[in-house]
């Protein structure tokens, strides 16, 4: 269309060759100004793209932060991410610690502060079976061992069996229900510890739920409800990822061992126990041994007849 401000009378007063190339020449300008605006809204348009990826790009790294940050808050009296027990008044006790810090590692346990002549440490996963054999085995005898004044015990709850719970991610779930007992509940570890062994799920199957869990752990004696909330919410499902890849990339604390290549992982003074599982006898030499040469002072004893490791 001709412009609005051109004089009619000019127009009409044109031969009709100039009206068209007149009018072909206002077209013309107005795709090219169509054209102008519509590259500059083009970039605008990718202008306020690159701006909304970036702040939906910051708005998901501040959402991972928050999120890593929340999942690993760490449980209190696990500072080895471990549960430490030794004897008092007869019984198997919890070392009170504050929490680890949520970054670096674990705050390694010095054994030569506590006077027990055998330091146990164990590295257990809750769908373990291998775990169960030792531990139904040997659990009694151990906590005899502590509440008796003769050992220290240290329970590192990890979760290396995921993949064989279905996507349910038991081996986590317990793992981190018993690291809520430690750190509520510290005086029931023990109890939870067995009764989680005792209920263990097979192999292969989707586990126990979050329910379950709870309801185990009442039934061993721990009716905080924080205990509850803290299993449901998976509250320390971060710490237990993070001691898992602790014991996986080593070394273990306390011992010449490089790192975790399977569950149950034993060690006594400082020495990995590959004895049967399933022998009272065998892992009673095997401490009692150790025991003998630590009163001695000659070492930290001999190993018992080996056998091949059971991983979990």
């Amino acid at each position: 269309m001709p412009d609005a401000q051109f004089d009619k009378n000019v127009l009409r007063s044109m031969s009709k060759a100039e009206r068209r190339d007149y009018l072909r020449e206002q077209a013309r300008l107005k795709r090219e100004a169509e054209q102008k605006r519509r590259r500059r809204n083009r970039l605008v348009i990718q202008l306020s793209i690159v701006v909304g990826s970036i702040v939906v790009l910051a708005l998901i790294g501040w959402a991972v932060f928050a999120s890593v940050t929340a999942t690993t808050a760490m449980p209190n009296n696990m500072a080895s991410y471990g549960l430490l027990l030794q004897g008092q008044n007869g019984k198997a006790a919890p070392v009170l610690t504050p929490a680890a810090p949520s970054s670096g590692g674990p705050v390694v346990t010095d054994q030569s502060q506590y006077p027990e002549p055998v330091h146990i440490t164990t590295y257990v996963d809750y769908q373990c079976p291998y775990c169960n054999q030792f531990e139904t085995t040997n659990q009694d005898y151990i906590a005899g061992l502590v509440a008796a004044g003769e050992a220290t015990l240290e329970v590192h709850p990890i979760a290396i069996l995921d993949n064989s719970s279905l996507g349910s991610k038991y081996s986590t779930r317990s793992a981190n229900a018993a690291a809520c007992v430690a750190s509520i509940a510290p005086q029931s570890f023990l109890d939870v510890n067995k009764a989680l062994f005792a209920n263990q799920p097979q192999e292969g199957t989707s586990g126990l739920t979050d329910e379950q869990l709870v309801s185990i752990v009442q039934g061993a004696g721990v009716s905080d409800p924080t205990v509850a909330s803290c299993i449901t919410d998976h509250s320390y499902a971060g710490f237990v990822a993070k001691a898992t890849n602790q014991a996986l990339s080593g070394p273990l604390p306390n011992s010449s061992v490089a790192r975790l290549t399977g569950t149950p992982t034993v060690i006594v003074n400082g020495q990995q126990y590959n004895g049967s599982l399933s022998d009272a006898s065998a892992f009673a030499s095997f401490v009692e041994t150790i025991a003998a040469s630590a009163s001695t002072g000659s070492g930290s004893g001999q190993t018992s007849s080996p056998t091949p490791a059971a991983a979990g």
